[in-house]
């Protein structure tokens, strides 16, 4: 069955990204692994998107595809009104450098290059001015001042995770790819973070699409879609930790129906 979740896609009003009969399958035969089944999703500009489900449901497949890391097996992905498979390489690259942001569990910092060096590549590598003003703000915001000339093996994880999510930031991109942002932040300073994505929705417009597996990461956002077998089984606008922990320990027995 079709899973939908605001579908309609128009090219007068682009959504910051829109999926359409997204489909990804893994192995053939006996070894066939339905990742994504027919997806329609679509992420509004200017608003914030938690990603739940049990592991295996699809969520991170779903992300990957729409943050052209990954490649459908079928269907259509839009950022914007820009179709990506439509893209060759050096656009689909260039698309990824200068539209979209990623904060990922896995830091990917480059090693020989200290904390700033790190926030700035991509605005570096797309030959653009850094915003000082903003770049104070970001920095201020994860706590790094004391922190921007030590190289990724002079920080702590969290400390590397608040590098990958300023360098997300910094570029303000149209879209911002996040997966468990905050996962090796202590509580405090993942707060911090998660607080400071939620005023870049709310104050600069900034679009953020987050897959989490924590209750109060997801009551930042503006809305939860739940993943169950490659489908969007269930959603809730204005979230609370309390509303998705009662969902989610539902998820078994009623999750499935879509």
């Amino acid at each position: 069955m079709r899973s939908s979740a605001l579908t309609t896609h128009t090219h007068d009003q682009p959504a910051a990204a829109t999926a359409v009969e997204l489909t990804k399958i893994y192995g053939s035969g006996d070894t066939e692994v339905v990742a994504l089944d027919h997806v329609d999703v679509e992420f509004a500009a200017g608003n914030f998107t938690a990603i739940m489900g049990p592991s295996g449901s699809g969520k991170s497949t779903l992300m990957h595809c729409m943050a052209a890391l990954d490649a459908p097996t079928s269907g259509k992905v839009y950022i914007g009104d820009i179709e990506l498979s439509s893209l060759n390489d050096k656009d689909l690259t260039r698309t990824r450098r200068d539209r979209l942001g990623f904060i990922f569990q896995a830091f990917n910092l480059v090693p020989t290059l200290n904390a700033k060096e790190n926030i700035t590549l991509p605005l570096d590598i797309a030959g653009k001015d850094v915003d000082s003003e903003w770049f104070d703000t970001v920095i201020r915001t994860v706590g790094l001042s004391d922190r921007l000339k030590h190289k990724p093996s002079e920080l702590s994880g969290g400390q590397q995770q608040r590098v990958a999510c300023a360098r997300a930031l910094v570029s303000k991109p149209d879209i911002i790819f996040a997966d468990e942002p905050t996962g090796n932040l202590d509580s405090r300073s993942g707060a911090e973070i998660l607080a400071f994505l939620r005023n870049s929705v709310r104050e600069l417009g900034q679009t953020i699409v987050m897959v989490t597996h924590d209750p109060g990461a997801a009551a930042y956002a503006d809305r939860v879609l739940f993943l169950g077998d490659g489908r969007i089984v269930d959603e809730m606008a204005e979230p609370t930790a309390e509303k998705v922990l009662e969902r989610m320990k539902n998820f078994d027995t009623i999750g499935q129906v879509s």
